[in-house]
């Protein structure tokens, strides 16, 4: 548990991309071009109907095997290679298979946390964690931690749940399921702009939109860990008491989790 609030509440793709680039990407990422912030929220939103799409219906069921992270991390860098070489016109292109790509990849931690993905609510679970992804120095922790974007999302996800499992590949055009796009758009698209403003960095440039997709796909992998340990300690033990847990080493570490947002912590 210790592991999954370092992960969920400190964890920073900024923080991370910044290191790399030793410049404050935050500031880069609101700074961008209107033309560009613009072709960033069309490009997320195709991304996440191709994402919910391959969540309801052809995410791998069953257990897992080994941990697939090195073909994911490799597929990751040659998506990313390929839409460094051309720039940001690429994007509406690169973004729905990289975003697919991670998908699977937060697949395969939910399975080997023991999710049933035939199961429509735990098929969303994995959707969630897009919205995870996008904490930034200035979020506020009470507003944007782990268990305020779940809750935030709880109802819609449980209509979404509810409508897949009653129409099996269900009407993706659904209010709840716009809904629910649209919720963790609003989220996953500050993340994609971080990753747009890093490819931007000359520093970051030099090394190509490789680099930047394994540490994209690197940070979303430990988000997806940390969550599906969390509800896999919800079904063993309830959620109340893992919530109490939870929120006990979240406050204890609050001075920390507010200070410094390194992703390996």
């Amino acid at each position: 548990m210790r592991a999954a609030v370092a992960a969920l509440e400190r964890s920073s793709l900024a923080g991370r991309l910044s290191s790399m680039a030793g410049t404050p990407l935050e500031l880069l990422g609101r700074a961008l071009p209107s033309v560009a912030r613009e072709m960033v929220s069309a490009a997320v939103s195709r991304a996440l109907k191709v994402a919910l799409r391959v969540a309801l219906t052809t995410l791998p069921r069953g257990e897992s095997g080994p941990r697939s992270g090195r073909s994911h991390t490799v597929l990751a860098a040659m998506s990313g290679a390929a839409g460094g070489a051309l720039g940001l016109a690429t994007l509406p292109l690169e973004l729905p298979v990289s975003t697919t790509l991670l998908l699977r990849a937060i697949a395969d931690e939910a399975r080997r946390e023991g999710e049933d993905l035939s199961d429509p609510e735990a098929a969303l679970a994995c959707l969630q964690v897009f919205a995870l992804g996008s904490r930034t120095e200035a979020d506020d922790l009470a507003s944007s931690g782990y268990f305020a974007v779940r809750g935030a999302l709880a109802k819609t996800v449980t209509e979404a749940a509810r409508l897949a499992a009653g129409k099996g590949l269900a009407d993706r055009s659904a209010p709840a399921l716009v809904r629910l796009t649209a919720q963790i758009a609003s989220r996953f698209g500050v993340a994609v702009s971080q990753k747009v403003a890093a490819g931007a960095v000359p520093v970051i440039g030099a090394l190509g939109g490789a680099a930047v997709n394994v540490a994209f796909t690197d940070h979303f992998r430990r988000l997806a860990r940390a969550h599906f340990t969390v509800r896999r300690l919800e079904r063993r033990y309830g959620a109340e008491p893992v919530r109490a847990l939870y929120e006990e080493i979240r406050t204890a570490r609050a001075p920390e989790l507010s200070h410094g947002t390194r992703p390996e912590a």
